[in-house]
């Protein structure tokens, strides 16, 4: 399946946000947007069981100037076993003009056994953009004792800032190479991994961030090279990881002295 979600987010006249374009094609779906603390409340859908091999999948998401757009999902996003041994790929852009904010927050990415996934991010600011873009990766099936048993999973991910490139990643995961699991593994047997980017030139809350940190929570941070900051945490299971990005998100929002747009889930 080859499914593509295009949309730009644009602020009208009295500054307000709303969609100017929109096109998208099974399996993404969007539901009914709706304002709150002044941004557009976006909620992609995919309405088929989940993401299977062979399926490639588009999102590129523009927000104009003075724009505010949070782009989320109201379930996980299930990643299916590849009988083919091909991947299931998903490539998304998200880009940021001037004193726009954008914010980009998936429910899990949920792998099960044997399947095979690949993703592809770039996100681009421009220079007085805020950008919050967070991802969380779900061990497995845990309820059903798939932890740590799908094939392999491939991570990129650019991030740029005035058209400089500030951040890189690449990793792959692989449990049939436990070496690859070692990071995830080494705190949590079952750990969720929460990542996110933060594009500002607002300073660090180090303070709050840092208390975020629990029994069951290992986080840390750094800054970008250029305008911004990165956060990395581990979770001990999903509902611990639920309420710290619920927290996390607060937090960042708090520094932004703006109010986080109510999801409605945490």
């Amino acid at each position: 399946m080859k499914g593509h979600l295009h949309l730009t987010c644009a602020c009208d006249g009295a500054g307000r946000s709303a969609l100017r374009e929109q096109s998208f094609r099974a399996p993404f779906h969007l539901s009914k947007p709706h304002e709150d603390a002044g941004a557009l409340v976006v909620n992609v859908v995919n309405p088929t069981a989940g993401i299977f091999d062979g399926d490639e999948l588009e999102l590129q998401a523009t927000v104009e100037a003075g724009a505010r757009l949070v782009l989320t999902a109201p379930s996980a996003n299930r990643i299916y076993q590849s009988r083919s041994g091909r991947p299931a790929l998903v490539r998304q852009t998200v880009r940021a003009a001037a004193r726009s904010l954008v914010e980009f927050l998936p429910e899990p990415l949920i792998p099960h056994a044997g399947s095979v996934y690949e993703q592809h991010t770039e996100l681009h600011a421009a220079a007085g953009a805020e950008m919050l873009f967070f991802e969380w990766l779900s061990p497995g099936r845990v309820a059903g004792g798939e932890v740590f048993h799908y094939r392999r999973l491939d991570w990129r991910t650019d991030v740029r800032v005035a058209g400089a490139l500030v951040a890189r990643e690449r990793y792959t995961l692989e449990p049939a190479r436990p070496e690859t699991l070692t990071a995830l593994t080494a705190r949590f047997p079952q750990a969720h991994y929460l990542g996110c980017f933060w594009v500002t030139d607002r300073p660090f809350p180090v303070e709050a961030v840092e208390a975020l940190e629990s029994e069951g929570v290992y986080l840390g941070w750094s800054a970008l090279a250029n305008g911004g900051w990165t956060i990395k945490a581990l979770g001990g299971d999903g509902l611990t990881t639920r309420k710290l990005l619920g927290r996390l998100r607060e937090v960042l929002y708090a520094a932004m002295q703006r109010s986080p747009p109510r999801l409605g889930r945490f």
